[in-house]
């Protein structure tokens, strides 16, 4: 009796242990926690790609809480996690879905962020998908067709310079043409080399021809000083000259002195016209009668 009642104790005993280990094994598995203190989160994605409930949730790369529930609402999806209460998350903390490994697991990083403001968390944060080998290779589909056509170009550019090369003139031409060049370069080589002393002694000659121009700039420093004043001074004198003629054409032109009035009365200008006109016929009369008989003079004296 006393051996079927220590039997029956054993199995319980090991019942419940196994039970405990079952229940600790899948918590572990699935993230079950039992901590009352966990805080809540919501984080809006306009894309899980795959994300499940029961993934980890990482901070700077260690896990620290696990997807609680997934749900879409107005053209978003929202992520439930739930995060252990002594993690410090910032105002700035960026939320991004990320690739555990090539099988498609995926897991939440969380950046904690340097803002000296705590994070809201009942507010909803904006998350972001960082893509994956799926997007990855639906990015490579989107531009297949231009990649066949660079390759297609690449190709044909290939083919070109093929014949190009296959082409016996234009070798020829090339040789020639580098054979020239380097002949060239001989020649300038030897230029150079010839007339190295000329060269530095024209250097020299330059050199020496700066530094005499800095000493007499020094040693006259105040002379060029003085003449460049003289020199603003007669500046400044035939801006006041040009002024007074720009003013008296002005006057003239305005018939504002008596230049101006004599140029511009039409009736002096008539009457000096009528006398002139006049004296030319005198003069046109004398010479007549110079040429003829002789100057007569018929005049009337009362």
């Amino acid at each position: 009796m006393k051996k079927d009642k220590k039997a029956e104790l054993k199995v319980g005993i090991t019942v419940i242990v196994g039970i405990i280990v079952l229940l600790w094994v899948l918590g572990w598995a699935k993230n079950f926690s039992f901590d009352s203190n966990e805080k809540n989160l919501s984080i809006a994605f306009e894309n899980v790609s795959g994300l499940s409930v029961g993934d980890i949730v990482a901070i700077q790369g260690i896990k620290e809480g696990y997807v609680e529930e997934i749900y879409n609402t107005n053209n978003s999806v929202i992520v439930e996690i739930l995060l252990p209460p002594n993690n410090d998350l910032r105002e700035d903390a960026k939320f991004s879905i990320m690739m555990i490994d090539l099988m498609g697991g995926k897991k939440i990083e969380i950046t904690p962020g340097k803002s000296g403001n705590p994070l809201d968390y009942l507010k909803v944060q904006k998350g972001e998908f960082l893509g994956d080998v799926s997007t990855t290779m639906a990015a490579l589909g989107s531009v297949q067709n231009d990649l066949v056509d660079v390759i297609y170009e690449i190709k044909d550019a290939l083919n070109s310079f093929n014949k190009l090369m296959d082409n016996s003139e234009f070798i020829g031409e090339l040789q020639v043409s580098v054979k020239s060049l380097n002949q060239l370069i001989a020649k300038t080589d030897k230029i150079m080399s010839d007339n190295a002393e000329s060269f530095s002694e024209l250097l020299s000659n330059s050199n020496e021809l700066v530094t005499n121009s800095n000493k007499f700039i020094v040693e006259n420093s105040d002379e060029l000083k003085t003449s460049i004043s003289n020199i603003n001074e007669v500046l400044k004198s035939s801006e006041g000259l040009i002024t007074k003629l720009d003013t008296f054409f002005e006057e003239v032109k305005n018939q504002e002195n008596n230049l101006g009035k004599i140029m511009y009365d039409e009736e002096l200008v008539n009457n000096l016209s009528a006398t002139l006109k006049r004296l030319k016929e005198l003069s046109d009369l004398i010479n007549k009668q110079l040429n003829e008989k002789g100057l007569r003079v018929d005049a009337h004296v009362f």
